[in-house]
């Protein structure tokens, strides 16, 4: 089992930036690769962003390429999701997930893990 914790989340104007951060626990493995997703209230699950734990190879969705980074401190066993020039439309509640392979993918059927999220709220 691998636990998950998300934090960083909280209220932003736009353009400005926020930082989330994803605590894994448990029985992490350099196998394992990492990914963002968010939902928006009305709307599925969608990919934001992941990275592979060990090689660092990372992974965008096209709607936050350039403005979002995903990284990583193996140390802390922590994964990050810098955010930003941050627009109203990228409020959602935010999830960190944990893929049991180092193969990068999108689809959020691919994760066996998630966090419980946190909440970013963009204004106008």
């Amino acid at each position: 089992q691998v636990q998950l914790v998300e934090s960083g989340g909280g209220l932003v104007q736009a353009g400005g930036s926020l930082r989330l951060s994803c605590a894994a626990s448990g029985r992490t493995s350099s196998t394992y690769s990492m990914g963002w997703f968010r939902q928006a209230p009305g709307k599925e699950r969608e990919f934001v962003a992941a990275i592979t734990w060990s090689g660092g190879s990372t992974y965008y969705a096209d709607s936050v390429k350039g403005r979002f980074t995903i990284s990583r401190d193996n140390a802390k066993n922590t994964v990050f999701l810098q955010m930003n020039s941050l627009k109203p439309e990228d409020t959602a509640d935010y999830y960190c997930a944990a893929r049991t392979t180092p193969v990068l993918v999108s689809g959020a059927g691919g994760y066996a893990y998630w966090g419980q999220g946190t909440q970013v709220i963009v204004s106008s």
